[in-house]
C-alpha cells in the first residue's frame, strides 16, 4: 500500500499470539510483517495443502491483472479495497497509479498491525489512505471519513473483496454485506471477488477443501468453501466480464501457462462484474 496517509476507524484488539488473516497472508506471499503464531498457522496450512503459498502469488496475480485492466482500459479511477492486508509486492494502488497517477485508492482493514505499516509506507502519496473501520459493517465502514471523503459514490468505482468473503461463516449474511457496498456503488461501477470453491463430483478435492476448511477451526480465521451456485449469487444483479466466474489462472493470463495447475487451483474463483 502508499498516502499523505491517514488512518482512521477501529481497530481489533492486538494479540501476537493469535494469528492474523493479514499477517498470514503476508506470510504466505513472503512477507516478514508477522508473528509466531501466524508462522504456526502457516506451517499448519501448508502441512494439508502444500502449494498454498503458489496459490497465494496466483491470486496476487489475478488481481494486479485485474485492477490493471481497469485503470488502463475501463477508465476506473477509484478503488475501495475491503481487507486489503498487509502491504506488499504490486499493491493496488501501485498498479492502479501506475496506469493512471491520478486513481484514488483506499484500503479497509481493521488489523491494526496493517494500520501502522499503512502510516508508514503510505507517507508521500495524498492518493491512498487507509481506514481502520470493520469491513463487516457497511454501515459503518461507508460512514468511516476516510472512505466517503476520498471517494465519490455518485462517479464509478471498483470495489474489491479478494478472498475474504469465504471468512464469513454464514451465506446470508454474507450476502447482505456484499450486496450492501454493491448497493451504495454508482453505475459503471465493478466489483472484484473470490471464493474459495468446493467442486462438484470430486471428492478428492473436495476432501481437500475440507481439510483446508478443518484446518482453519478455533483459530479464528475460519473459512468456509461454497459451491459455483452461492458463489455466483454475490453477483446477483451484475453483469459478469468475460470469461465469468472461474479459476483465476483462466482470467485473461498474460501468456502461456508455464507450471502445472495443481489442485488448489480448482479450490478458488473469481470474477470480475460489471454494474449496470
Amino acid at each position: 500500500m502508499k498516502g499523505a496517509a491517514v488512518v482512521s476507524g477501529t481497530s481489533t484488539r492486538f494479540d501476537h499470539d493469535r494469528p492474523s488473516l493479514a499477517r498470514l497472508s503476508d506470510a504466505l506471499l513472503g512477507g516478514c510483517d508477522h508473528y509466531e503464531a501466524d508462522r504456526v498457522m502457516l506451517q499448519r496450512l501448508l502441512a494439508v495443502a502444500p502449494g498454498a503459498q503458489d496459490m497465494a502469488r496466483e491470486h496476487r496475480a489475478w488481481l494486479v491483472r485485474v485492477v490493471r485492466h481497469l485503470a488502463a482500459d475501463r477508465g476506473i479511477d477509484q478503488f475501495l479495497d475491503l481487507g486489503s492486508g498487509m502491504p506488499t509486492v504490486e499493491n493496488t494502488h501501485e498498479v492502479a497509479q501506475r496506469h493512471n497517477p491520478d486513481a484514488r485508492v483506499v484500503y479497509v482493514d481493521n488489523d491494526p498491525v496493517v494500520q501502522v505499516h499503512g502510516r508508514a509506507v503510505l507517507e508521500t502519496n495524498d492518493r491512498t489512505h487507509v481506514s481502520g473501520a470493520d469491513l463487516t459493517d457497511p454501515g459503518a465502514t461507508l460512514g468511516d471519513p476516510i472512505v466517503y471523503r476520498h471517494l465519490d459514490f455518485d462517479r464509478p468505482m471498483a470495489l474489491l473483496l479478494c478472498s475474504i468473503v469465504h471468512h464469513i461463516d454464514s451465506l446470508d449474511r454474507a450476502r447482505f454485506i456484499v450486496h450492501s457496498y454493491v448497493d451504495q456503488l454508482a453505475p459503471g461501477s465493478y466489483l472484484l471477488l473470490t471464493h474459495h470453491h468446493q467442486p462438484p463430483a470430486d471428492p478428492p478435492r473436495q476432501a481437500l477443501a475440507h481439510l483446508i476448511d478443518s484446518t482453519f477451526e478455533g483459530t479464528g480465521l475460519g473459512t468456509v468453501h461454497r459451491s459455483r451456485e452461492e458463489i455466483e449469487s454475490f453477483f446477483t444483479g451484475l453483469e459478469l466480464l468475460d470469461p465469468g466466474l472461474g479459476m483465476l489462472h483462466e482470467w485473461w493470463p498474460d501468456g502461456p501457462r508455464m507450471t502445472p495447475v495443481g489442485d488448489l487451483n480448482h479450490l478458488t474463483l473469481g470474477g470480475v462484474a460489471r454494474k449496470p
